[in-house]
Parts: C-alpha cells; structure tokens; sequence
C-alpha cells in the first residue's frame, strides 16, 4: 500500500469548540474547522490539549458520521458514563 502525499494544513483555519454553552474551562474539547476554497471538502479535527495533532477527513465522511451520531449509532460507546 502506497502513502499518500499529505497536504499542508492551513493556517487561517477558523476553529469551533464543541463544549457545553455554560462551559467555562480549558477542555480538553475537541474543535473542527471546515476547509474553504481549494480544500473545501476538508474538515480538520483536534483536541484543545493537543492542537498540533490535527486529523483530516473529507465533508462526506463527516456528514455520514454526524448523521451516524444523531441516529444513535454510537451510543453503546457512551453507556455506563455519567449523563447516560
């Protein structure tokens, strides 16, 4: 299996943190940015503890998840832990 070239990460990314709204403290959260432009299909993935690890995936790999999250599809991740 051959590896891909890895496309630079832009650097004028506009980050948004997915927290609670009454959350006031540092996280660790995780924040996405959406690509514009020529990377339009990108979307970036990070932790706010981590910010340099960056993961990328595509707006339809995305999508499928989020709808995959709203769904229910992941929920046995999450049973047993607090607010479940």
């Amino acid at each position: 299996m051959t590896e891909q070239p890895r496309t630079p990460i832009p650097a004028d990314l506009d980050w948004t943190r997915a927290a609670p709204e009454d959350e006031q403290g540092p996280g660790p959260w995780i924040e996405i940015a959406f690509g514009t432009d020529a990377d339009a299909d990108a979307v970036y993935l990070r932790e706010t503890s981590d910010p340099d690890n960056i993961v990328t995936t595509t707006r339809k790999k995305w999508d499928a998840f989020v709808l995959g999250v709203q769904a229910g599809e992941f929920d046995h991740f999450v049973e047993g832990t607090e607010g479940s």
